[in-house]
């Protein structure tokens, strides 16, 4: 009698038990509650890392002088200061210096594209002597730092008259020696490689030639590497100052260069204020914000793209 409670009760028991299981880790251990708990917490953890720059620069950017000083404000402004972004709208020049940021990154970044595609489909489909020497060359310059060939490059640009010019950036991105060119040619290499020859052998058959194949065939089903590429290229030159600085001299500017003499433009422009301690936090998370805004733009823009592009092309970013 003992024997059979204790087995009904096991089987009363043992359905609850299952569901709760199920419930808790879930059919295939990867859908249960905690799963998605532990996945979600660590989803939302590393978002606040990345996150959390952007509050910060954004909530002091909102602040006053008083806000900042008073202890019990912290993230919420006590009132919406838009003088920080008046005085980092004067000190960085912003729609000028804008303009004068997209002319010398944009330009470029399709340049670069072009040409990289280019030298991608011609390794990814063509024979030639010494072929796989040469991709190792062109692959190799990645890992060399841009520090070891800026002076040859500098003296080279010099006795070629185009310091001081956009064509300092532009002159490498034509011969496939722009920033980081070697990744878009292989970006390109490999995308080339997976596209089915047969399409090709059905062009050539019809009469095509190798031109009117790349750009009615290889170059629009390129698509995702096109957009990958793009964006990394612009974002690179975006970001690029150290380069900028020595070739571009005072002839052109960007606003990342700007924003790295904002202090000292912030005093030439307010002698009155000429105090290092007289420019706040405010006005210099302002400047921050204002010259990162017009990235964060071109992503939300562009992010459907440029995820279909990384997706497609498997390929992971810096």
């Amino acid at each position: 009698m003992a024997s059979w409670l204790s087995t009904n009760r096991k089987k009363s028991i043992h359905p609850y038990a299952t569901k709760l299981k199920k419930m808790t880790f879930g059919v295939k251990g990867n859908d249960g509650f905690l799963y998605k708990l532990f996945i979600y917490g660590l989803l939302v953890g590393i978002g606040f890392v990345y996150l959390y720059p952007l509050l910060y620069m954004t909530s002091y950017s909102l602040k006053s002088l008083d806000d900042i000083l008073n202890p019990l404000v912290n993230w919420l402004p006590t009132q919406l200061y838009l003088d920080n972004y008046e005085a980092a709208y004067s000190v960085l020049k912003f729609i000028p210096t804008l303009l004068e940021t997209l002319y010398v990154t944009a330009i470029p970044a399709i340049v670069q594209t072009a040409v990289c595609a280019v030298i991608g489909y011609g390794f990814a489909r063509f024979d030639f002597p010494f072929k796989r020497t040469m991709f190792v060359l062109v692959l190799s310059t990645f890992i060399i730092p841009p520090q070891v060939t800026v002076i040859p490059r500098y003296v080279f640009f010099n006795e070629l008259g185009i310091l001081g010019s956009i064509q300092s950036f532009l002159f490498p991105a034509l011969l496939g020696q722009g920033i980081n060119s070697a990744i878009f040619i292989l970006i390109f290499y490999q995308f080339f490689k997976m596209l089915p020859k047969a399409l090709e052998e059905a062009a050539q058959l019809d009469g095509a030639g190798f031109l009117r194949i790349f750009f009615t065939i290889a170059l629009p089903m390129a698509g995702p590497a096109i957009i990958i590429s793009f964006l990394f290229s612009f974002v690179w030159y975006w970001n690029e100052t150290y380069l900028a600085s020595i070739y571009f001299g005072n002839a052109l500017t960007t606003l990342p260069l700007e924003l790295q003499k904002f202090v000292a433009t912030y005093q030439q422009m307010f002698p009155q204020e000429g105090d290092s301690s007289e420019i706040n936090e405010g006005i210099k998370m302002a400047g921050t914000v204002m010259t990162i805004l017009p990235m964060l733009l071109v992503y939300l823009v562009t992010q459907r793209w440029f995820v279909e592009g990384v997706d497609r092309s498997g390929i992971a970013g810096e």
